[in-house]
């Protein structure tokens, strides 16, 4: 959903959240997050990896700054676009780049 749009007081699903649609909502399902509340206390980085590890694939790094809006909004931060927390994932966790 468009952050601007987030109801914290409506969350009753997944795509009520900021930045979230279908696809990462069906993700997160595969990590057995099923309710907004699932993601409280959640570390965006471990919930990055885990879903690398259950999809078999490195995910795109931006799939990162995505988990960090949620988990922060989730923790009681205002919603925000998930590219306010880019230049924070770059500086914090590298691009996250695959090393062979």
């Amino acid at each position: 959903m468009n952050p601007a749009k987030v109801d914290r007081n409506r969350l009753e699903k997944l795509t009520d959240l900021p930045n979230i649609g279908a696809a990462i909502a069906a993700d997160l399902c595969l990590l057995g997050i099923n309710m907004p509340d699932d993601l409280v206390g959640k570390s965006p980085l471990e919930l990055y990896h885990m879903l690398s590890s259950t999809k078999g694939k490195r995910q795109d790094p931006c799939l990162l700054d995505v988990l960090i809006s949620i988990t922060r909004f989730m923790d009681g931060e205002d919603p925000r676009p998930w590219w306010h927390y880019t230049a924070e994932r770059k500086r914090r966790y590298g691009y996250h780049r695959e090393t062979s």
